[in-house]
């Protein structure tokens, strides 16, 4: 365990259901963390995050059955808010029906973001019109029903920030697990797009995400896990879970030249804001 963190944060992105092994990520496990996370109940999960600071979570749906799994268990924890969409490496499976069983989730109480949606160039499983077109229809989900968009960008910069442009932004938007260099993070900063960090800013050969954390504005700046993939230094070929949040979060804080209280308060006010209060 890491040591407790001076003052309380939240981990705004993670996926309970792959944790307790409910569901396996459609999306993809290449190195199995799903599998080797799956010995949790969510109360657990909560326990031990908790106890090093980590008092609520988000967790995030991906495609229609994890979307209703973590609308429910947000529903039946006081500590737990979700997320729900069609994750872009199932753009395919964004048809009218399935999309407007998303919106009706969206619009539940403890339902408090559109996501993760956006654009994957990386794994390219769907085509890149078929993502752009699930893409635009999440937008207007979250427009329509007024909560915050929480984006999966992967070797996909451009096209996502042209979308937004060219769908118009909802009011909240958050790039999940950051992936830009500074360049970026100077962009989104000037649109008010918030930026979650993750585990990957602890890594060696993150240069690049620890430049922009430098220059992301602490008022725009979220941390995260996505648990149980992408585990902080030193747990890297290890589940992740929201326990370890205060190696990320110290990790921003020494890059920013900020006390880790002060960052972590800062945070906490910042996930109220993207997501209301809790």
């Amino acid at each position: 365990m890491p040591d407790a963190l001076p003052g309380e944060v939240f981990d705004s992105h993670c996926h309970l259901d792959i944790m307790v092994g409910d569901r396996r990520a459609s999306s993809g496990d290449p190195v199995g963390l799903a599998a080797q996370a799956a010995n949790s109940t969510v109360e657990s999960i909560l326990e031990a995050a908790k106890s090093v600071g980590v008092t609520r979570l988000v967790t995030v749906g991906y495609d229609l059955p994890s979307s209703r799994w973590n609308a429910e268990a947000a529903a039946g924890h006081a500590d737990v808010y979700a997320a729900v969409a069609i994750h872009p490496n199932e753009a395919h499976a964004s048809t009218p029906e399935v999309l407007a069983e998303i919106e009706d989730l969206a619009r539940r109480p403890y339902v408090r973001a559109v996501g993760e949606t956006g654009l994957d160039y990386f794994r390219d499983r769907a085509s890149h019109d078929d993502q752009q077109a699930s893409f635009r229809a999440h937008i207007e989900i979250a427009k329509r029903t007024g909560k915050a968009l929480v984006i999966h960008d992967r070797d996909a910069h451009d096209d996502v920030l042209s979308v937004l442009a060219d769908e118009g932004a909802p009011d909240v938007v958050i790039f999940h697990s950051f992936s830009g260099d500074a360049e970026l993070a100077k962009r989104c900063s000037a649109a008010g797009y918030f930026m979650s960090f993750s585990g990957p800013v602890t890594y060696k050969n993150a240069g690049y995400l620890r430049e922009a954390a430098q220059v992301a504005p602490v008022e725009l700046m979220l941390v995260e896990t996505d648990a149980p993939y992408l585990p902080p230094v030193p747990h890297r070929g290890m589940p992740n879970a929201p326990y370890l949040i205060p190696l990320t979060l110290r990790c921003l804080a020494e890059v920013k030249g900020a006390d880790v209280r002060d960052l972590a308060a800062a945070i906490t006010a910042n996930g109220e804001t993207a997501f209301g209060a809790w």
